[in-house]
């Protein structure tokens, strides 16, 4: 792949947003402004909600430390054990309308919760680390 240097004049406040996204992540302000076009450029989110895109595109702006913790983030005992429940019983006689409800909105925070551990380790990959599945062990 071939890389091209290019001269750019950037607004004070675009200069000074980076300058301490780049601060508080520990990364040159370079890799910053290559990151932040390359997710303007190739949004992966396009085709969530615009809340989840942003809450998203925001992980960007985390510390590595921050980002390790999302990454090793486990759903609560409690959910994973009603969960487990609704996913037994469904599998067996169907679910009353409020159960199927209950069921719908614990598998979209289990998805949710996925897809930001899942970008919270891309994040940390991009920055260098080794990221395997021990790693994200609590």
């Amino acid at each position: 792949m071939t890389d091209y240097a290019i001269t750019l004049t950037l607004p004070a406040r675009l200069f000074e947003r980076a300058q301490q996204i780049a601060e508080t992540t520990a990364q040159p302000i370079e890799q910053v402004l290559v990151e932040q076009l390359e997710n303007a450029l190739d949004n992966p989110f396009a085709a969530l909600p615009r809340d989840e895109q942003v809450e998203l595109e925001a992980l960007t702006l985390l510390s590595d430390a921050t980002l390790w913790t999302i990454a090793r983030e486990q759903m609560d005992a409690p959910t994973q054990a009603r969960l487990q429940t609704l996913m037994d019983k469904n599998s067996r006689v169907p679910l009353s309308d409020t159960e199927a409800a209950e069921f719908d909105i614990l598998v979209e925070q289990g998805q949710k919760l996925m897809l930001r551990k899942a970008q919270a380790a891309a994040l940390l990959v991009k920055r260098g680390h080794t990221v395997t599945p021990d790693d994200l062990d609590e």
